[in-house]
C-alpha cells in the first residue's frame, strides 16, 4: 500500500558505456561509490550496481534518496569524486542519466 502522507523518495538512475576490457576496473570504482553513498550519506538510502542481462558493455546505477536536496549533497561527496577521476581514467561517459520519484517501498 501506497503511503501519500509520505514525501516520495528521489531516484537516480545514471546508465554508462564500459569497454569490456575495463570493467573489472570500472566496478571496482563503482561498488567504491556505492559502499560510501550508503554509508557516509543521511539520505542515501540505497544504490546498487547492475548490469543489465545480455549486455557486456552497460552498467546501471539505481540510487535512492530523501529528496533532490540529498542528491546534491551527495554530488559534493569525496567517494565521488574518486569515482569521477576513476571515470576520466578509464575513458567512462554516461550515455543517460534519469531522475524520478519513488512513490512506494
Amino acid at each position: 500500500m501506497i503511503d501519500r502522507t509520505q514525501k516520495p523518495r528521489f531516484v537516480v538512475i545514471p546508465e554508462f558505456r564500459v569497454k569490456p576490457e575495463l570493467m573489472v576496473a570500472f566496478l571496482d570504482a563503482a561498488l567504491d561509490d556505492a559502499r560510501h553513498s550508503v554509508a557516509d550519506e543521511a539520505g542515501c538510502h540505497q544504490f546498487d550496481v547492475v548490469r543489465p542481462e545480455g549486455t557486456d558493455d552497460t552498467v546501471v546505477f539505481y540510487e535512492v534518496y530523501d529528496d533532490r536536496a540529498a542528491f546534491e549533497t551527495h554530488l559534493t561527496a569525496p567517494h565521488l569524486k574518486r569515482f569521477q577521476a576513476s571515470m576520466k581514467t578509464l575513458d567512462v561517459d554516461e550515455t543517460i542519466v534519469r531522475f524520478l520519484s519513488l512513490v512506494s517501498e
